[in-house]
């Protein structure tokens, strides 16, 4: 599958996520989450994106962020990602031995209605879901568990704002989780039908719509 373009378009609703090389771990102890939260919260403040919400797992990531200008997105996903790497390779002593993350990050358009708020659903219960804790909340590294003082800092406020009924409908299975996931690893638009069809063709995302494995040959 070719590589997904970087969609720099102000105004844009992004769920980015990356992991680490091969899967392994980059979080070890409670220092490493909290100093990568830090290097958010000083992006927060570099760029003009907004942080809606979060999700720091053992191995990976998710973010979903909204960008207020053109390419601001892109600008701040370099910084965090290159600061985090220089910042972890110093603190234990790795400079020069290999890459941390597997690659570029993963960045899927959300359309800002209810699915904004089942990606966000989908961020926020990954904890519960990898049964790293009972209930979302419990983890403290994530929009819905962290400190109020941390998601005063960090996290902006929903262009769909969360229900009165959040922290039950986060804990709740998630009913069309394989699609999100697809989206995810395909890098494929998040959103109603129709409105997926003209994102991908207005930001020339159309591979990302077609069937996995080689195409048919046509018979002669």
């Amino acid at each position: 599958m070719p590589r997904a373009r970087r969609v720099t378009a102000a105004g844009v609703i992004q769920h980015v996520m990356n992991r680490g090389n091969r899967r392994a771990r980059i979080f070890l102890k409670p220092a490493d989450y909290e100093a990568f939260i830090s290097i958010l919260i000083e992006a927060s403040r570099r760029f003009r994106v907004r942080l809606i919400a979060f999700s720091v797992m053992p191995n990976h990531w998710h973010l979903i962020l909204v960008a207020d200008e053109e390419g601001a997105i892109s600008s701040y996903m370099e910084w965090v990602t290159g600061t985090h790497v220089r910042r972890y390779h110093k603190l234990y002593g790795l400079e020069g031995t290999g890459h941390l993350y597997q690659g570029r990050y993963t960045g899927v358009l959300v359309q800002g209605d209810r699915h904004l708020l089942t990606a966000i659903r989908y961020v926020e219960s990954n904890p519960s879901r990898a049964r790293l804790v009972p209930r979302a909340e419990e983890w403290p590294w994530s929009s819905l568990g962290a400190p109020a003082d941390i998601k005063d800092r960090l996290v902006a406020e929903s262009p769909v704002p969360r229900t009165p009924d959040w922290l039950e409908l986060v804990n709740q299975p998630l009913p069309n989780l394989a699609r999100i996931r697809d989206c995810v690893a395909r890098g494929r638009p998040f959103g109603s039908l129709v409105w997926t069809a003209k994102t991908a063709a207005r930001h020339g995302l159309g591979f990302t719509m077609r069937s996995r494995g080689r195409p048919r040959r046509r018979r002669p």
